[in-house]
């Protein structure tokens, strides 16, 4: 490192120290290919709108624990060398930036992040079931479908696939909570099995007073052999305790017998366990829930609704939202209706509005434009994290607009009486979910329509009084900040009337706003495109030059031949895997030919390991000669054109 980069990066790292609440406040710190991760003793201390200002920084959020600013592939690691160096934490790891952020989370906190943890990798059979349900649904309404005898047939079919899913609902909870707390799954399987067990009493059933149910006497305690028949909460207690039991058992039971035994006890204790304890609890706490919501819904009424509504995105800024999937299961099975999905649905679509209430205040602002575009395009499909994080909190009074719009929805709500059949899914792919009893597809299009003009024109009115960002945002305060870039990057390139870039990975092709990450979502780190890889391996995409491979493989720089430099990241937050699964082909300073095997990586254990496999690639720090065209999606080969660069007339 030079000595001019050492004393920017120097100078940073003190106007860092300082805007986080000083080395006293500073935890750990890490980087990933991107951002510089830090965990503090206390984030309100951190003043992040100063930190948006810092040089070279693109951004800043919070992300659970960690304070993450973003400044991009490779420089980064100059700046965490210095930063780490100067506050004294230097050779730190990500997982050991993850230990230290897990020990100051609460207990309710790491009991949230791990009902999240669970829900999320049983999330897409979720999703399959909920949708199959509403299409059921929808398909059931038509006459010409009951009429005809193929139609009534494939819709029976699906009815059957979406009921048999949710049906053995219970034993995914309980296979991945088993997972997740560190057992071995296929004992969480077990553990589901019996609790939906033929030889055990239909919950309903027994519920509805239809089936005689018998009991034992264990210990002296009275044993109903019901089962556990939407017993969502009950699965992940269950599913806790048995990788606790396996866990034990496997440190105490001698090697020579522990493949028989351990899992023979841990499967006897956590069948008692079920039966005598975790079930009556669980059923009891399951009951409890269940029952205030809807007190909730009976006894506050409009209120009740508007609350729910006009809040809950408050509560997914503090991640607690993630036990709103098991409260929303346990209530259709109690009750076969979800009232707290279109609620959900309701404040999603008006944090919506009011990021287009921002936008239009802001419109001549590129910047501004660039990132309010694809949060809400993200919005409309349920996912509110870069809408929040990078507009509406971040200028305060648009958040304030959208709980509004949510709660002016939730209203509507009520009063149309409108639910879900399902749960996992919001806004535009919500609406095949929606109770169809009562107009009910009219109505969900009616809330949604009141939640998102009222975010938007709540934002609008707050904004005459509260709005008090820039008209104009400079990327380059000075003259002076100009001269020092050029210093550190000397090199001129003659630049082409036209460059290509081709496909780099085998698979479908996606729009860069469409990658599941708010960073790259956001284009924060440039424009660029994202694919869904059919294989694991990446290939250069133009002839050019390996600037630099990052120590945990998952990412790679490179430069074409005119200079044009692009990032390729595979996966989303793969940084945590350390290397694992990856093996490159090429080194840094290698000359590279279009084509080229850059990067192997094992993408089914990848995916199995909980990561997203989706490769962006990003034309990092883009020159004013240059502009970009970037091809339509489509389906990605080595041969397929997918950017061209143009120089500037």
């Amino acid at each position: 490192m030079d000595a001019n980069k050492r004393q920017r990066y120097e100078k940073i790292s003190i106007e860092l120290t300082k805007l986080v609440g000083g080395k006293d406040n500073i935890q750990g710190v890490a980087h990933c290919a991107t951002r510089l991760r830090i965990v503090l003793k206390d984030n309100d201390l951190a003043d992040l709108k100063a930190i948006e200002d810092v040089d070279l920084a693109k951004g800043v959020f919070v992300a659970g624990d960690q304070v993450q600013i973003i400044f991009g592939a490779g420089l980064v690691n100059d700046v965490y060398e210095v930063f780490a160096e100067h506050n004294n934490m230097k050779n730190m790891s990500l997982s050991d930036l993850k230990t230290v952020a897990n020990k100051k989370m609460n207990p309710l906190q790491r009991i949230i992040k791990a009902l999240s943890d669970v829900f999320v990798d049983i999330m897409p059979g979720i999703l399959a079931a909920a949708l199959l349900t509403g299409l059921s649904g929808v398909l059931g309404n038509f006459d010409f479908v009951k009429a005809n005898e193929t139609l009534f047939g494939i819709n029976k079919l699906i009815n059957i696939s979406s009921g048999a899913i949710f049906g053995f609902l219970p034993l995914a909870v309980a296979y991945s909570a088993c997972k997740r707390f560190g057992g071995r799954p296929i004992l969480g399987i077990v553990i589901g099995c019996i609790m939906l067990s033929d030889s055990l009493a239909n919950a309903y059933a027994a519920a509805q007073g239809t089936v005689e149910v018998t009991v034992l006497h264990i210990f002296g305690l009275g044993v109903k052999l019901v089962g556990f028949q939407g017993g969502i909460i009950v699965a992940l207690l269950m599913g806790f305790v048995t990788a606790k039991l396996d866990l034990f058992f496997e440190k105490k039971v001698p090697e020579v017998i522990r493949l028989l035994i351990s899992p023979l006890l841990t499967t006897l204790v956590g069948a008692l366990l079920l039966f005598t304890i975790i079930g009556p609890v669980g059923r009891g706490l399951s009951s409890g829930i269940t029952n205030a919501l809807v007190w909730m819904t009976q006894n506050l009424g409009v209120v009740g609704y508007a609350v729910f509504s006009g809040l809950q995105q408050l509560v997914v800024i503090t991640g607690l939202h993630h036990i709103f999937g098991a409260i929303e299961a346990q209530l259709l099975a109690d009750t076969g209706r979800n009232f707290i999905n279109p609620l959900m649905s309701v404040a999603i679509i008006a944090q919506g509005g009011a990021v287009l209430g921002y936008l239009i205040m802001h419109r001549n602002n590129a910047k501004t434009k660039e990132l309010c575009i694809p949060s809400f395009v993200s919005v409309l499909f349920g996912i509110t994290e870069p809408a929040l994080f990078g507009i509406n909190l971040r200028y305060r009074f648009p958040i304030i607009g959208g709980c509004i719009g949510g709660a002016l929805g939730g209203i509507i709500v009520y009063l149309t009486n409108l639910a879900a059949l399902g749960f996992g899914t919001t806004v535009l792919p919500g609406i095949a979910l929606a109770d169809p009893t009562g107009n009910g597809y009219v109505n969900y299009v009616i809330a949604h329509a009141v939640a998102i003009a009222g975010g938007f024109i709540m934002t609008l009115v707050l904004g005459k009084f509260m709005d008090k960002t820039p008209v104009t945002e400079t990327v380059v305060s000075s003259t002076a900040q100009t001269e020092q870039i050029q210093q550190i990057e000397p090199i001129v390139f003659d630049i082409p009337d036209k460059e290509e870039f081709f496909g780099y990975a085998k698979g479908q092709m996606i729009a860069m706003e469409d990658v599941k990450d708010e960073t790259f979502a956001n284009k924060i780190l440039g424009d660029g495109v994202a694919v869904i890889p059919e294989e694991g391996k990446v290939y250069a995409p133009a002839d050019g030059r390996i600037i630099s491979i990052f120590d945990t493989k998952h990412a790679i720089c490179f430069s074409s031949n005119c200079g044009t430099e692009i990032l390729i990241h595979i996966g989303v937050d793969t940084v945590n895997l350390q290397g694992k699964y990856f093996t490159p082909h090429v080194n840094t300073g290698d000359i590279v030919k279009k084509g080229q095997l850059l990067i192997e990586f094992d993408k089914e254990n990848i995916q199995k390991a909980g990561y997203d496999t989706v490769i962006p690639m990003m034309f990092t720090d883009f020159p004013d000669g240059k502009t970009l065209e970037v091809s339509k999606p489509c389906n990605m080969t080595v041969d397929t054109n997918i950017a061209n660069v143009y120089k500037k007339a």
